[in-house]
């Protein structure tokens, strides 16, 4: 039996496969222009600012917390190039060989004209109808097409432009702030501008014992980077005499007492230098008695009286 030769079922085969897929007709090269910026961290830290005076005398602080960094800033012009190519389809060629042969025989003719009008006809003309009668003429080949044009990424130019230091300071806004007062640590959070309202009359310190804790000690740290900061803030041996009274005057049940003992209460964190308390107390006291109003008012007339308070009552609820 005769047998068929491994070079003729490789030229078979290849013959097949240009049958099948045909050439893709390669177009001109698309490029695509953009901007690109790197960011690089040089420097990040953080500053607590625990304002003035230096030393804590009264229960209440506001703490600023800023973050620092510094960037190193690239911008590149990037261009992309693309290789375009029309894929091939066979079935095509049904409709583009017969087309080319006219676009061939129309490109011949615009040459001829073109010679006596001394090369005043576009190129589209002379040169780019012969082009695709030829492709289409090519039983191999699609004629070029923009519609169903495809494209290959062939490479990309990176050109820097421009290279600086940036630096910026913006507020440690929202984010987690340790205090640590004596053997107890105590997470707080700044709020949307970066500050911390510390008042040791509030929880979590109402709950401490402080009269022997003398420094508190402050601290801030990012994860994603591990920067830091920590500063300390004494606490002035006349607060924390302050702190354990001021606590039983704020806390201590308000409903058992009478009218005496409450402007008693407001009437001395007034005289322990802790008016904002005092204020605070008031205003409670209000609220309390604002559905009684001659009690209300009995309060009000002892406040004047007795602790020189001048206050304005609160509308009962209908």
């Amino acid at each position: 039996m005769f047998k068929r030769s491994p070079l003729s079922l490789g030229s078979a085969a290849l013959c097949t496969s240009l049958l099948v897929s045909g050439c893709a007709n390669h177009m001109s090269q698309r490029s695509e222009h953009e901007e690109r910026v790197e960011r690089k961290l040089l420097e990040h830290t953080l500053q607590i600012d625990v304002g003035e005076p230096k030393t804590l005398e009264l229960p209440q602080r506001r703490i600023r917390i800023n973050e620092h960094k510094s960037f190193e800033v690239t911008e590149f012009e990037v261009t992309r190039h693309y290789d375009r190519y029309t894929p091939y389809q066979p079935w095509r060629e049904i409709y583009e060989i017969p087309l080319g042969a006219v676009a061939v025989v129309a490109g011949v003719g615009a040459n001829v004209v073109n010679v006596f009008t001394l090369g005043n006809l576009p190129d589209s003309v002379t040169h780019d109808w012969i082009s695709y009668g030829l492709a289409g003429l090519n039983p191999f080949m699609n004629a070029p097409s923009h519609g169903r044009a495809e494209q290959n990424l062939a490479g990309i130019d990176e050109v820097q432009q421009d290279k600086r230091i940036e630096k910026s300071t913006l507020p440690w806004n929202e984010r987690p702030v340790s205090i640590k007062a004596g053997a107890s640590t105590h997470e707080l959070s700044t709020d949307r501008n970066g500050v911390l309202r510390l008042n040791l009359l509030d929880s979590p310190f109402a709950e401490q014992d402080l009269r022997h804790i003398t420094r508190l000690y402050i601290s801030a740290e990012d994860e994603q980077d591990n920067a830091h900061a920590s500063e300390s803030l004494p606490i002035s041996r006349n607060l924390r005499g302050k702190l354990l009274e001021a606590h039983d005057l704020i806390y201590d049940d308000l409903e058992d007492d009478e009218v005496s003992q409450w402007v008693h209460r407001v009437k001395r964190l007034a005289e322990l230098g802790l008016d904002e308390q005092a204020s605070d107390l008031e205003q409670s006291l209000l609220e309390l008695t604002r559905n009684d109003p001659q009690l209300q008012d009995e309060l009000i007339k002892s406040l004047a009286r007795d602790a020189g308070r001048l206050v304005a009552p609160t509308a009962a609820d209908d």
